[in-house]
């Protein structure tokens, strides 16, 4: 290169202090930030080698450097929740065991026995180990997994009331996220959704008349993510079992969010759980497994043989199966639940709010040494999310901190968002809140760091 064009090349400083790299020191770090600026740097001496007019101003050269960072980060990335709410959808609900994590990368880094028996080295059932380990856990006849819940109510519908008649409740006529709603999904499994009572009172009556000779399934679906309050009336699935039982129907009970029993999760009570539908004799339970189980997305299919058995033969269930690393994570997570361990979601519910308030505290402490920054630790209201428990609060503890002056709470919440790593944090009362209910201990000083420098302080002192 010649030596006017190597002079063309401005320091680093003037590249770093270019207002297109305003906030990326403090959105991947001082040292990625210049570290980038130098790969943009080489990468333009090469070129300048070729083409002596390649536009080297520092502003075209931190656009550079900043797209390199972007380019670096996988669009997937893992966070930091304090917003509070424990199964976040936006941010992938429940997160996996220790142990599950294990799994999945054992079964990913290289091939596995998926559909293999290794004793008679035929063919095996894909998700036939997991199947006996919810047998174990809830006490059905057989069980059957699939790719998540709505999927699981589609095949259930298909199974036992393909072409005919399944009676619902006009209270239970959920939507899902994304406005995916239960009259869709009945008219995709090819059931005819008859609807009886009003929103807010079903009498078993109204499912007495509303039997006929076309009616093949009784169908309850616990509305997971809202409640009816007031003057309002159901029938439980004891009753409805009964009188399926007495006309010759079958029964869906789709529990929604995925409690097994009393206990599993703890705390967690209100909830149907699919021990109560089993009991009650429903045909087949349905259930999330990435909600209050804690375990990755799927649909978990539970109940009598011969109705899993018509689930499993229908040609659509492959278009639903899951792949080997949900099964590694379902494994492991139900593993865990049999042997009385605790999967994350169980601690983060289970974590005194004495012990959340003892770490805010710890955390304020150390904010307030930044000049500018008023932070406290205060008790906060969490929630369990993720279409489980609406409107329950769960007491809680974290750290409110105004934002920096110079800024207000929305544009700093959006700079932690944009963080490394990204913080998802509540807003309210003119302070950013961040919840440390879901936090696991062990990021407590990542959470520190990432807002030291969102403001553009030293993280490391």
């Amino acid at each position: 290169m010649t030596e006017p064009s190597r002079r063309a090349l401005p320091p680093v400083r003037l590249v770093l202090d270019a207002p297109e790299m305003a906030d990326a020191s403090a959105r991947f770090g001082r040292a990625e930030a210049l570290r980038a600026v130098r790969a943009a740097l080489d990468e333009a001496r090469e070129r300048l080698v070729l083409d002596p007019t390649v536009d080297v101003t520092p502003q075209r050269l931190a656009r550079r450097a900043f797209e390199r960072l972007e380019g670096e980060r996988p669009a997937l990335r893992r966070v930091l929740n304090a917003s509070g709410i424990l199964l976040h959808t936006g941010l992938g609900r429940a997160p996996l065991a220790a142990e599950a994590i294990e799994a999945v990368v054992a079964v990913a880094r290289g091939y596995c026995n998926l559909e293999i028996d290794l004793d008679s080295g035929e063919r095996g059932h894909r998700s036939g180990p997991v199947a006996d380990l919810l047998i174990k856990l809830t006490g059905a006849a057989a069980a059957a997994v699939v790719n998540n819940n709505a999927a699981a109510t589609v095949l259930a519908l298909r199974a036992l009331a393909g072409g005919r008649e399944a009676i619902v409740s006009r209270g239970q006529l959920i939507e899902i996220g994304g406005s995916f709603r239960l009259p869709e999904i009945c008219a995709v499994s090819g059931a005819k959704l008859v609807e009886v009572g009003t929103t807010n009172r079903t009498r078993l009556d109204d499912y007495e008349r509303a039997i006929g000779p076309e009616t093949a399934v009784l169908l309850r679906v616990h509305p997971s993510n809202y409640r009816v309050v007031g003057f309002t009336e159901s029938v439980g699935i004891v009753e409805l079992a009964t009188l399926a039982r007495s006309r010759g129907l079958r029964v869906i009970d789709d529990v929604g969010s995925g409690a097994l029993g009393p206990g599993l999760p703890p705390l967690v009570v209100g909830e149907p759980t699919v021990a109560e539908g089993l009991a009650a004799g429903a045909d087949l339970v349905l259930a999330s497994g990435d909600k209050l189980l804690g375990g990755p997305q799927c649909g978990l299919i539970v109940g009598r043989r011969d109705a899993v058995a018509l689930v499993e033969a229908d040609p659509l269930a492959r278009a639903f199966r899951v792949d080997k690393m949900t099964l590694a994570a379902l494994e492991a997570t139900l593993k865990l639940v049999l042997g009385s361990r605790r999967v994350p979601l169980w601690t983060f519910l289970t974590t005194p709010v004495g012990d959340l308030l003892r770490r805010a505290e710890t955390l304020a402490a150390a904010l307030r040494d930044n000049p500018g920054l008023a932070a406290s630790a205060v008790p906060m209201s969490a929630y369990l999310g993720g279409g489980s428990l609406p409107g329950s609060e769960l007491a809680s503890a974290g750290l409110q901190v105004s934002p920096p002056s110079g800024t207000s709470e929305g544009p700093w919440a959006r700079l932690l968002r944009l963080g490394d790593p990204p913080i998802i944090t509540r807003v309210h009362a003119g302070a950013v809140w961040f919840d440390l209910r879901a936090v696991e201990p062990g990021d407590d000083a990542t959470l520190l760091i990432a807002i030291r420098r969102s403001i553009g302080e030293d993280a490391d002192r």
